[in-house]
């Protein structure tokens, strides 16, 4: 083992090194979703409201969020590998702790100390990736990373579905401390260390140039773009669930589940946007993964066939699918050489948005129509889009951004 394991590292086998980050990237990511699934299990066991149970997902997003402005500083000062590390433990920790909750409280805390372990793995990671492989593999690496992040959107409710429905939501984190158990060890064993930590770095640096980052107009628009972004898919995805159970369709838990996995379909343009946007530029492919996902999010209140509902899912998917990767990508080119503090922030506002989703999406089915909660969603996502449409560049030469970091 310890022969393979210097051997692989050697050679650096970016193959098995792509696969390892973006295996970790599913698993540590479906942790934000695993609660969608679980709303009215936590609703019935708290004898709490909807609304009530939507709480603990909304914590780790927002906790999720504020660590990913933290952790890229920490990983410039010591290492990446070791923060990402320090993490898959104290996940596989958290995670077998969640599994003997029995009240709610306990299950907010520890659902929001889970969500600032799981971030740091995001922006940690894609500095890796910068850092360890080579121009002609990076945004290749990037994509997979970016598409396995996707794929735990679906893959986390899927298994958590699953397994609550024969083994009870306690079951859900025991199962999932055991993944991340394994996946440390594969981490560990199998991914060569970073870049030498730069010890001097003062962590508290990034966090005070972010304010700096929204003199760029075009950034601020890009923000407001991932701000809905996430926001809409977990959302959907939520008003999903509660609509194919109700009278409309009356699908029992295991048919809903086949609906959520068929998104996975949705995430196969993920890896090809990056060839795309060379074809036809960055803007027009997050404008019209936008659009797609728009008209798709109108649409699905007004179908009453399973099968289309499910293709027009699918198609939502593609959309959103379409946008993040290539949103990076132009948050990345606009922040210029301050883009470590813009993809942060980035990163910061995109799960920001995601906290506020379940909460939103069940304020919003409980107007009793689910025409108006998919077409209110659509007009939330629709902001993104305008702003997108408002970006006027891609790129940045010189800006004021970069003048006074360089000073």
């Amino acid at each position: 083992m310890i022969k393979m394991k210097n051997e692989i590292i050697g050679k650096k086998n970016y193959s098995l090194m792509t696969a390892i980050l973006c295996w970790t990237g599913i698993v540590v990511m479906s942790s934000l979703y695993v609660t969608i699934p679980l709303i009215s299990l936590f609703a019935d066991t708290f004898e709490i409201t909807s609304t009530q149970a939507a709480v603990p997902g909304s914590i780790f997003s927002l906790s999720f969020a504020i660590g990913c402005l933290l952790y890229g500083a920490l990983s410039d000062k010591y290492g990446r590998k070791k923060i990402i590390l320090i993490g898959l433990i104290s996940l596989t920790l958290i995670s077998l702790l969640l599994g003997f909750v029995d009240s709610l409280s306990w299950l907010i805390v520890l659902r929001g100390i889970q969500g600032a372990a799981a971030a740091t793995f995001s922006p940690v990671a894609l500095a890796y990736a910068v850092e360890m492989f080579p121009t002609e593999r990076r945004v290749t690496t990037i994509g997979f990373i970016s598409t396995g992040f996707l794929i735990a959107g679906i893959m986390g409710q899927v298994i958590s579905a699953m397994i609550s429905q024969y083994y009870g939501w306690n079951m859900v984190f025991y199962i999932f401390s055991a993944i991340y158990a394994g996946t440390f060890l594969l981490v560990f064993w199998f991914l060569p260390n970073g870049e030498i930590p730069k010890s001097h770095t003062n962590i508290l640096t990034p966090i005070r140039q972010m304010g700096k980052i929204f003199t760029q107009k075009d950034l601020a628009l890009g923000y407001l773009v991932s701000f809905v972004l996430l926001m809409s898919f977990v959302s959907m995805y939520t008003v999903l669930g509660n609509y194919l159970s109700g009278p409309a369709f009356n699908l029992t838990p295991k048919n809903i589940l086949y609906v959520r996995f068929a998104g996975i379909f949705g995430m196969l343009l993920s890896p090809f946007a990056g060839r795309l946007a060379k074809k036809f530029g960055v803007r027009q492919i997050l404008r019209g993964g936008l659009l797609l996902s728009v008209i798709s999010l109108t649409l699905l209140g007004l179908i009453s066939n399973l099968p289309v509902l499910i293709i027009v899912s699918v198609l939502f998917v593609s959309g959103i699918a379409l946008a993040v990767p290539v949103l990076i990508t132009l948050i990345g080119q606009l922040g210029g050489e301050s883009r470590g503090i813009a993809v942060s922030l980035y990163t910061f506002i995109l799960f920001t948005g995601t906290s506020f989703a379940p909460i939103l999406s069940v304020c919003l089915i409980q107007t009793g129509s689910y025409l108006l909660t998919f077409i209110l969603l659509s007009l939330v996502l629709s902001i993104g889009l305008v702003a997108a449409l408002l970006i006027r560049r891609e790129t940045v030469v010189v800006s004021k951004l970069e003048t006074s970091t360089k000073q």
